[in-house]
This record gives C-alpha cells, structure tokens and sequence, in this order.
C-alpha cells in the first residue's frame, strides 16, 4: 500500500480562561482547549473523505489525550497559552506539539456581536488588515480538509506579502477565491461578511475548509451561510467591507478589506 506524503493537521488553542466559558464544555465538563470534539470530528470526517480506513478508527480519548501531553511536554513550562498542532497519519499514528501564544483576553467569539453600524471598529482590538488574493486557488479535496499540504495558502501569503503563519502579531489576511471567482475562505481562517443585520459566511461547496469555530458559530446563529455560492464574488467584495476572521488558535476577529 501508498504511504500519503502529507497528515491530516489541526491546530487549536489551549488557555485557561477558555474553562470559565460557558459554551465551551468537553463531556459536561469545561475544558481549556477551544471545541476539541469539534476538531475530533472533523479530523474523522476527513480521515473517511481521504480513504485512510485506519486513521478513521481514531478515538477521542487518543486526539484529548496528545493534546495534553503536548501541552504538558511544551518547551516553555512559563507560557499561560499555547497553540496546539496535532498530525493524523494514514496508518492512524497522532504527533502533536505546543507552541506559546498570547493568552486571551476575553471570550474569543464576542467578536461577532460587533455592528460595524453604530460600534467603534476597535472595540475588540485592532482590526485585521485583509486582503484579496491576486491569483485563484482551485478547489480540491486539499483545501476542503485541513493537511500538511499547505502550499496554495503559502503562496497566497506570499503574493500578498504577509509574514509566515504564526505571526500574529501581524494582524492581516489574504482572502482566497477559487477558479469561478467566488471567495472561499482566507489562508488561516474562515471568514464572514457583514450584509446588515448579519455575518454571512460562504458555503462550503465553494470550495472552503469546514472550520471548527465556522460550524460552531453556524450552530449558534452567530453567523449564517450564504444562499449560494456566488453569494460573495471578487465583484462584490470590495474595499472597505467589514469582515470576521474565523480561527480556532486566535478566536474571531474583526478585519476590514483594504485596497490593493
């Protein structure tokens, strides 16, 4: 048999503060890593979607249990949060890491109650400079599932002259869209445009990851799906427009296109 050249990838974030969120429950229990059933989850669906019938048999105690360990082995013993990356192999091995981050400072949806009618555009932090991409990037079963194959996000990066991912402190995106001109998703994250009163984010037939905090935010009513893929175009997002950056390292945020 094939051994693939590339893992199924996760990478979710571990913060005590996320244990005092109501909504963030694992087994009726509060848990410090942001949906972990969520990503055990998607990670199992992709499994199914990529044929790898070992990988599939994957529990949730083994995905909860790397997760720990990964924290608990991290380099930095002094960091208060961290950035958790797990790789599922064909066979259905798991290798998982802990990098510090920033912890939070409040609930990392609140975001998305932001009006960019009556709020100030800083009322959650400084808004993310985004960005579209210059180029398309075609859909395939590698931008619908989240691998280690992640070369079309780096080059969006690239044209759009962003440092490398996992530099936060950076605060910008590129917004991808594929062959037919409809906007998918953005290099690290899912995204939703403001059409008032509500949060529309593209359908997942355009091509897009299924994100964890996208299904969650989804389930909430926090934001809505578009009624169809042409629903947001390189037409009709234009400069200005209010966005919300979706990620399970760094939460929701606020962003607004720019020019160029």
């Amino acid at each position: 048999m094939t051994t693939a050249d590339y893992e199924l990838l996760l990478a979710t974030r571990y913060d005590p503060l996320l244990e005092r969120l109501g909504w963030n429950y694992d087994e009726l229990q509060p848990s410090p890593f942001l949906l972990l059933r969520y990503h055990y989850d998607r990670l199992v669906a992709a499994a199914e979607q990529h044929g790898w019938t070992e990988a599939v048999n994957l529990s949730y105690a083994a995905l909860k249990t790397a997760a720990e360990e990964a924290v608990n082995n991290a380099a930095d013993k002094s960091a208060r949060a961290y950035k958790v990356r797990v790789t599922l192999s064909e066979s259905g091995a798991l290798t998982a890491s802990a990098t510090p981050t920033p912890p939070l400072a409040y609930d990392p949806t609140s975001p998305a109650f932001f009006k960019p009618n009556s709020d100030s555009g800083t009322l959650y932090g400084q808004v993310f400079a985004v960005t579209l991409d210059t180029q398309p990037t075609p859909t395939s079963l590698f931008t619908s599932t989240k691998t280690t194959r992640r070369q079309v996000y780096d080059d969006a990066r690239s044209r759009a002259a962003l440092p490398p991912v996992g530099t936060l402190s950076a605060l910008s995106e590129v917004i991808l869209h594929n062959e037919h001109g409809d906007i998918t998703e953005a290099s690290v994250s899912n995204v939703a445009f403001y059409r008032s009163p509500h949060w529309i984010t593209p359908r997942l037939s355009t091509g897009c990851l299924p994100g964890v905090l996208r299904r969650w935010m989804l389930e909430q009513g926090r934001i809505r799906e578009a009624p169809d893929d042409h629903a947001f175009t390189l037409d009709n997002v234009k400069p200005g427009d209010w966005v919300l950056v979706l990620n399970s390292v760094f939460g929701c945020r606020v962003g607004r296109i720019q020019e160029g």
